[in-house]
């Protein structure tokens, strides 16, 4: 399914939803969950990454602990490098995709809020790792 996405700055992306499937990682250690807001310890060893999505309602804010990790978004299109200590924001409903600098292991905290967490999976593009 084809859905038009509305970005915060009034741009607006046309993405293929997919079917939501949980990334394959090495490590989930859950910090806190309530009902609107959701931290956590990820760790992805080489090649691992999270696939592209979005967010309807959250706000994803992304910590690296150990890395290079990349943080990749559509509309607008942009790479945020980051190494420990680093951290960068992806507002909702734009998509992004999370892997290691050269494909390298990584390990970063995710506060995800204020909202619903849902994940909407988006399928690949024309974009790198997309």
């Amino acid at each position: 399914m084809i859905i038009a996405l509305q970005h915060h700055d009034g741009m607006e992306a046309d993405v293929e939803v997919r079917p939501y499937e949980a990334a394959k990682i090495a490590g989930r250690e859950p910090v806190m969950e309530g009902a609107d807001m959701r931290v956590t310890v990820l760790t992805l060893a080489e090649a691992e990454c999270i696939p592209w999505h979005y967010h309807n309602e959250i706000t994803d804010s992304f910590v690296c602990l150990e890395g290079p990790m990349v943080v990749e978004t559509r509309a607008p299109r942009a790479e945020y490098v980051l190494r420990p200590g680093e951290r960068c924001e992806v507002p909702p409903k734009v998509a992004h995709y999370v892997h290691g600098l050269d494909n390298g292991a990584f390990k970063f905290l995710i506060i995800q809020g204020v909202g619903v967490y849902d994940n909407i999976p988006v399928a690949r593009g024309s974009d790198r790792g997309a």
